[in-house]
């Protein structure tokens, strides 16, 4: 049945969570603090890049199931199930999760509650969280006990959100009623029809679910990123080793292409909270290996430099250096710890002229990295370049023409920085291509 629902906070989570609820049949109201957003959301605007979900959110918005406030009021009186989809970063002063804005959701949500109503956390969260802000929903809601929450993590890949919203891979209901376990079924019941595994769990477990896979996933890259290193040193080639590791059922091809590592919002900053979060429970010695982990994804932003520097005869200064990739991953626009980015900022403060291009990233690096030089195009950004360093693997990179580029730069000779081109393809037209862990 339609449910009347908040989505409280319309960053990347909130926006597509709440075109998604409408677009299976709910009446959604989504909360922002932040007034340009909600103006630009009201208008069918979405202030990032996602395939397919502008499209989305016009469509809901002219329908009428979607709509943008920023009361917290008028949410509490408008509906009775509220997912909190407000960001949880790094902490300033550590590793630790910062909880500000989930807390803030709570204390301006609870004293408004007037009725009973479900509250659903769907943000990455240190575990015993939800314990917390569960008894304290209580203490400032009106309705008391009749208020509940319910924690529903969220898995989604940026560049496949709406897909992942409408047919997850599972998902997970942490609840401690029946009746919290009906709504969330009624809520998904579209979604549930479609086959959906469902894990229904406590709070801890579904606190751990995202935190887990996210450092299985790190783990998995920082690997073979590992063995990468180990064929460098040994002469073997890891793109090799990893196809072989891939055929066998109990590993997987998926998540085995080494590279210059994994960034965005999540994956970093989730698994130093899940390091910090096990270290105040006294278990701290279990997660050690994530330091590991993490150590060896920023050794290969290091190591892409140095390949660069090599190949520009041990020394930047005076050489112009093109980087083909500014957001973190492709099909989105996300810069944060965006290994690219990291990279072109060592190279130039190492003396480079670096020119960057990215096919949807170029305004939020410009804001970031206002230092560095920007392109309007790859051809631009490649002309004249000393090397060309392929650091996000948008399709357009993929596809480039290594005969027609020769003929752009100065000296052909490419980092291949995501293991995205074809070796043989760029060596027999001419080039010097280097790739890390590649002979």
């Amino acid at each position: 049945m339609p449910y009347r629902m908040t989505v409280i906070g319309t960053g990347y989570l909130g926006a597509t969570h709440a075109a998604c609820m409408a677009e299976i049949g709910h009446e959604v109201l989504g909360v922002d603090v932040d007034e340009r957003k909600i103006e630009a959301l009201r208008a069918g605007r979405v202030p990032f890049h996602e395939p397919g979900l502008e499209e989305l959110i016009g469509r809901h918005v002219a329908s009428g199931r979607l709509r943008f406030t920023t009361s917290y009021e008028e949410a509490a009186e408008f509906g009775d199930v509220h997912f909190s989809c407000v960001g949880t970063p790094q902490s300033a002063r550590g590793y630790a999760a910062d909880l500000t804005y989930v807390d803030a959701v709570v204390e301006r949500l609870a004293p408004h509650l007037r009725r009973p109503a479900l509250v659903v956390g769907k943000s990455t969260v240190p575990v015993g969280t939800a314990e917390r802000l569960a008894t304290r929903l209580v203490e400032l809601a009106p309705a008391g006990e009749l208020v509940e929450l319910a924690w529903n993590p969220e898995f989604l890949r940026e560049g496949f959100a709406v897909q992942d919203t409408l047919r997850p891979d599972r998902l997970v209901f942490g609840v401690r009623s029946e009746v919290a376990l009906k709504t969330l079924e009624e809520v998904y019941a579209p979604v549930l029809g479609e086959g959906a595994p469902t894990v229904v769990t406590d709070f801890p477990t579904a606190e751990l679910v995202k935190a887990s896979a996210n450092a299985f996933l790190a783990t998995k890259i920082s690997f073979i990123n590992a063995m990468a290193e180990v064929c460098e040193a040994s002469g073997a080639d890891v793109a090799r080793l990893a196809e072989a590791l891939s055929y066998d059922e109990r590993i997987g091809g998926k998540f085995l292409r080494p590279g210059v590592g994994f960034g965005g919002g999540c994956l970093p900053k989730d698994i130093r909270a899940f390091m910090a979060r096990a270290g105040e429970l006294g278990a701290d010695q279990a997660l050690t290996f994530l330091r590991e982990v993490d150590a060896i994804n920023m050794r290969r932003r290091t190591r892409t430099v140095d390949l660069a520097r090599e190949l520009c005869d041990g020394d930047f200064l005076g050489r112009r250096v093109a980087v083909l990739g500014a957001a973190f991953k492709p099909d989105s626009d996300d810069i944060r710890d965006s290994p690219a980015l990291n990279v072109a900022g060592q190279i130039q403060l190492q003396g480079a002229d670096v020119r960057v291009y990215d096919p949807k990233a170029m305004d939020n690096a410009r804001r970031a990295y206002p230092g560095l030089r920007y392109a309007a195009s790859a051809a631009e950004a490649i002309a004249d370049a000393d090397v060309v360093l392929l650091l996000t693997e948008w399709e357009e990179f993929r596809s480039l023409d290594p005969e027609t580029l020769r003929e752009r730069v100065a000296q052909p000779r490419i980092v291949d920085g995501r293991g995205a081109l074809d070796l043989e393809r760029w060596r027999a037209a001419g080039w010097t291509y280097r790739a890390l862990g590649r002979p």
